[in-house]
């Protein structure tokens, strides 16, 4: 089978089309056709070497943790083969989904909607199951809190603004000029365009501040922040998670990091937010041939939604 790896750490240059064997499925897996894999941010940490310290450097590496596609072999799973699925990798420090086929546990995977493609379906797992870890980091959220959401129409951030719909709080949304439409679709209150303001220069103050692009940082957001609020990192450095727990003792201005797995638990509550109307935009759907200008143009951000590469 054809597959995305490369050999060595660095840009998009290193990785390469290679023929693989295809996998063999263990007794508590499912053998999956892949038909769509989306990128996320952490696809080129990891490949840059950023995360080399929990990766390894043990060579060739795969790419892409989120996928959807046909089951081929159930195994002794309660799936059935031609069942239309979507799910992640168990490892995504060790393992990709950027490939014809994949072998997966099967408390990885989901039914796929009927009503979404292979790449939007694709394009749920890491996202969504980030979104709804957040939302839960909040708390119960009182009426009329001011919420700033900074990278707000990205992937994380589609999802999110959706969910925080449903809250009643004010949401600010930081995007860019391009996506100030979809932020008020999506349920900001407010949008600020990044390309034209500051927000850290804005007189505004917030109870909670959500930094999607890790680009703001928790020094620069307490400038913005009430005195007893929450900023939510979702995109940490390792030194941040005991600093931030530690420090967290003694200051009104609370540092939260916001790990994700998934679990049943979460994915109920996104498929039933699906069901009832959350979106799932699809920027840009790239061919397998297309994989490394995929995650060119993915790296270099600034668009709205999600990027997928399909594999017919």
């Amino acid at each position: 089978m054809k597959a995305i790896a490369y050999q060595k750490f660095g840009n998009i240059k290193v990785l390469q089309t290679i023929e693989e064997t295809r996998p063999s499925i263990q007794s508590s897996q499912v053998l999956i056709k892949v038909k769509a894999v989306s990128i996320n941010p952490m696809d080129w940490k990891i490949r840059k070497g950023e995360m080399k310290l929990m990766s390894g450097s043990k060579f060739p590496k795969h790419t892409g943790v989120d996928f959807s596609g046909i089951i081929q072999d159930p195994g002794t799973s309660n799936f059935k083969k031609g069942d239309e699925v979507f799910g992640v990798v168990k490892n995504n420090m060790k393992e990709g989904a950027l490939a014809e086929y994949v072998a997966v546990s099967p408390s990885l995977i989901w039914k796929k909607p009927d009503f979404l493609s292979f790449s939007q379906a694709a394009s749920i797992p890491t996202v969504g199951i980030a979104a709804v870890t957040a939302l839960q980091k909040m708390g119960t959220i009182p009426f009329q809190s001011k919420i700033l959401v900074n990278g707000a129409t990205g992937g994380f951030g589609m999802f999110l603004l959706q969910l925080l719909k449903q809250k009643d709080a004010h949401i600010t949304a930081v995007t860019n000029t391009k996506g100030l439409a979809y932020a008020q679709k999506w349920g900001a209150n407010s949008m600020i365009d990044y390309t034209k303001a500051d927000v850290l220069t804005q007189a505004a103050t917030y109870d909670i501040i959500i930094d999607l692009s890790g680009k703001m940082g928790y020094p620069n957001a307490k400038q913005i922040m009430k005195a007893k609020s929450l900023f939510l990192n979702p995109v940490p450095q390792p030194i941040d998670i005991p600093v931030s727990l530690i420090k967290n003792l003694f200051r009104g201005k609370k540092h939260v990091v916001v790990l994700s797995s998934p679990s049943s638990k979460i994915m109920d509550v996104l498929l039933s937010a699906i069901d009832n109307g959350l979106q799932v935009e699809m920027n840009k759907v790239f061919s397998f041939d297309q994989s490394v200008e995929a995650y060119q143009y993915a790296e270099k951000g600034g668009f709205v939604g999600k990027v997928a590469i399909e594999i017919n």
